[in-house]
């Protein structure tokens, strides 16, 4: 399994999200960690070398290397890519 790392802001953005979507985000970041399943795709653009977690509306940015994921935003998918 992976190590999960989260950048400063991220909790703060995982409190402001309801309790019960909060916790199907985190078991999604888990999963994904434990097995690599997950809806994950590479972002291009302004996201360039990010991947993107979806979660129900919600999605997870994070970079991924051979022993670590680090997860730097959990936003809701209208707010996620501005």
């Amino acid at each position: 399994m992976k190590k999960i790392h989260f950048e400063p802001e991220v909790p703060a953005q995982v409190r402001a999200i309801p309790q019960h979507i909060a916790m199907t985000i985190l078991e999604a970041i888990h999963r994904y960690a434990q097995t690599g399943a997950g809806r994950v795709k590479p972002l291009s653009g302004e996201f360039e070398g990010f991947l993107r977690l979806r979660v129900g509306k919600h999605r997870v940015f994070f970079k991924e290397t051979a022993v670590a994921l680090t997860i730097h935003r959990v936003a809701d998918r209208r707010d996620a890519y501005r």
